[in-house]
């Protein structure tokens, strides 16, 4: 007679093959002018303590998630909590809350107030850099790695400086297939965040309450990837894919375009600042002189 055997158990690295094991890269956004000039209810220790509570419940999901949060500042950008470089998990709340504060004294020192007017703009496209960094850095540790996914927790202006380095950011994630979700805390609407979800088809979302911010992370922007395709989630109604001009830094609707770089300029000019192509003249000059002409011979 044969003794049935117990089945040996799967080691836990062979689990990160599930759908449902995620990275996590979590961007918050620490501007302290922004969270100066807010006026909503919802102060930075509340939305700290809110964020705290939504990165316990995505570690609670499932024990081989992984969670990275990057603090974006107005001056500099910096890895502040790895769930896996932690040994002891009972103290990841304190281990991020201590860098949280040393990252925050240390950007406040950067700031000059009398440079600043208004909320001023985070590094975004710093922090977006950095975590494609670290998920490339997971790619290349082999072939068993969770499916990583970005949130940005973002409240401040859009920075139209930043706009190439952002749009190479968003780009890159789209190659790379990883979603940039978007979780707006400000009073207006982020074009470049809009882009960048409807891009890497991440999920942007602008809450109505801020004092119900914990639930929308959970409901929201806790699903994993595989769980995604089963659930109604809710979708942008508009995305503004409006650029932003190379020479003012400001956001155009219509515009010139450098056939060598894809420069965008407001204004037509004689030289590319950015390659140093020469421009010939506008297309609205050269275009109404052979109308006329050819009007003048009709009439003769």
């Amino acid at each position: 007679m044969t003794i049935p055997t117990k089945k040996k158990m799967a080691p836990a690295a062979s689990k990160l093959y599930a759908d449902d094991v995620s990275l996590l890269m979590v961007l918050i956004d620490t501007n302290p002018f922004f969270w100066n000039s807010i006026n909503t209810s919802l102060s930075f220790s509340k939305f700290i303590s809110n964020v705290l509570a939504f990165l316990n419940s995505i570690l609670l999901l499932n024990q081989l998630n992984q969670v990275v949060v990057i603090a974006t500042g107005y001056n500099s950008c910096d890895y502040i909590f790895d769930s896996s470089a932690l040994q002891n998990h009972n103290q990841k709340g304190e281990s991020l809350l201590q860098k949280l504060e040393e990252f925050v004294d240390k950007d406040e020192s950067l700031c000059r107030d009398d440079s600043v007017d208004g909320p001023g703009f985070s590094l975004l496209s710093g922090s977006l850099s950095m975590a494609l960094c670290y998920i490339q850095k997971v790619f290349r540790s082999g072939p068993l790695h969770p499916r990583p996914r970005i949130l940005c927790l973002h409240g401040s202006p859009d920075g139209p400086g930043q706009y190439v380095a952002i749009m190479n950011a968003i780009f890159s994630a789209q190659r790379s297939m990883v979603p940039i979700d978007s979780c707006i805390i400000g009073a207006q609407h982020s074009a470049f965040l809009q882009q960048a979800s409807y891009i890497t088809s991440g999920i942007y979302l602008k809450p109505q309450l801020l004092d119900g911010l914990f639930q929308y992370l959970t409901t929201v922007f806790a699903t994993d990837l595989h769980s995604r395709s089963f659930l109604q989630l809710p979708k942008p109604v508009g995305v503004d894919f409006r650029a932003a001009c190379f020479c003012h830094k400001n956001t155009i609707d219509m515009g010139y375009i450098c056939s060598v770089c894809l420069s965008i300029f407001c204004k037509h000019h004689k030289k590319c600042s950015t390659c140093g192509s020469v421009f010939g003249q506008a297309q609205t000059q050269d275009s109404s002189t052979p109308d006329r002409k050819r009007k003048t011979s009709v009439d003769n």
